[in-house]
């Protein structure tokens, strides 16, 4: 396919090569293995982090590469065309588990937590979801007790990625009255009494990607913890999920070129009633209408990320950036098995691990409902409200 780089500067241009060749060589052909083995390429994951590319948005003199959210985008969607499972933890470090402490973080913080984020010394997850809290965010109940200097910790998570290898956790948890404005947010380190990390959540698709339950049970969090001042937790969870949604979108668009290339390849290679399959309509078709899409999800994920570097409202492009790309992504996927036939519906192909990975995107970090509604309240304003 052809890039879609016209407007890209020569550092973006470099650091998506940098992590194309990587996964090319590193994640690429181990990926069938490592998800028919349901494993974590850890090792893998630290390499990502020596060559700057888990912590893209970092400061460098705190360890980082000084990108921005555009270079994520690359990065994230190269990954994702090789492993959706890999990307998804590159995309957690570089996104949920670091950019809360970036930008609401004391320097103490910053100082602490950046440098070994950043480069893959230590993993970070994001801890917001709860068994009955999900998109509702605001009627969580994991429960943060002021005491004398600390705060004890009580309650669950669930659904969190990264969260069976990850050592610093960004935890939402209620230190006020109901609803949004009684939340804080807390960086929470691994261990300790009262802290238990769960089971493996088992899932459909991203079979290379960490999930799991965690469980509070008073356990101490010092006052310094708190990220951002006390009730400003929703914040903080809508802000970085407005960044967050732009590199969901961008996974996406990586299983539907992913997608888009194995239909290609293959429609020109196999051989039935004389000829290619490549020849015939009812091939062409839906290839050609995927590819129109792919291209599109790109572009509105760019100009999302475009909007986030220049520090101007992005939420409702990336509200679109997802919501259309992820349904390219299930679209291409479908095309994909569908254009294999029986080979697509084999697990000796990708085509059908391609397909069990594109669902997540319409449902993590907002389903597409959501998405429908940040769009529609931006376009209708109060009137959307009821």
């Amino acid at each position: 396919m052809p890039e879609i780089d016209a407007h890209l500067s020569d550092e973006h241009r470099a650091v998506r090569d940098l992590a194309r060749e990587f996964t090319a060589g590193e994640i690429a052909p181990h990926a069938e293995r490592w998800n028919a083995e349901h494993h974590v390429p850890l090792d893998v994951l630290r390499k990502l982090g020596e060559l700057g590319l888990l912590g893209i948005t970092v400061p460098e003199e705190l360890g980082g590469a000084g990108l921005d959210q555009t270079a994520v985008v690359l990065v994230v969607q190269e990954i994702a065309r090789a492993d959706v499972g890999t990307s998804t933890a590159v995309a957690v470090q570089n996104g949920l588990g670091s950019s809360p402490i970036r930008q609401h973080g004391t320097e103490a913080q910053k100082e602490k937590f950046l440098p070994d984020v950043a480069t893959g010394r230590r993993f970070a997850a994001y801890a917001l979801t709860e068994p009955d809290a999900g998109s509702d965010a605001g009627s969580l109940r994991t429960v943060a007790t002021a005491g004398d200097g600390e705060f004890l910790l009580s309650g669950s998570k669930t659904w969190i990625s990264n969260g069976g290898f990850a050592e610093v956790f960004i935890v939402f948890a209620r230190t006020g009255g109901a609803g949004p404005r009684g939340i804080s947010a807390f960086i929470v380190e691994k261990g300790g009494e009262g802290f238990t990390i769960g089971r493996e959540i088992p899932k459909m698709g991203l079979h290379t990607s960490s999930t799991v339950e965690l469980a509070f049970d008073g356990h101490r969090v010092a006052a310094d913890r708190m990220l951002g001042a006390e009730g400003a937790g929703m914040g903080i969870a809508l802000q970085t999920l407005d960044a967050g949604r732009i590199t969901i979108a961008s996974q996406a668009c990586g299983i539907a070129r992913a997608a888009l290339d194995l239909a290609s390849s293959y429609a020109r290679e196999r051989v039935a009633f004389g000829g290619s399959i490549a020849r015939f309509q009812g091939v062409q078709f839906p290839m050609a209408e995927i590819a129109a899409k792919v291209d599109a999800a790109r572009l509105l994920t760019l100009h999302a990320a475009a909007l986030c570097d220049a520090g101007k409202p992005h939420g409702t492009a990336g509200a679109k950036a997802k919501l259309f790309a992820s349904r390219t992504a299930v679209e291409a996927a479908d095309m994909a098995v569908q254009t294999l036939g029986g080979y697509g519906y084999s697990a000796e192909f990708p085509a059908e691990r391609l397909y069990r990975d594109a669902k997540i995107t319409e449902l993590y970090e907002g389903t597409s409902q959501i998405q429908r509604l940040v769009i529609a309240r931006d376009l209708l304003g109060d009137a959307a409200r009821g």
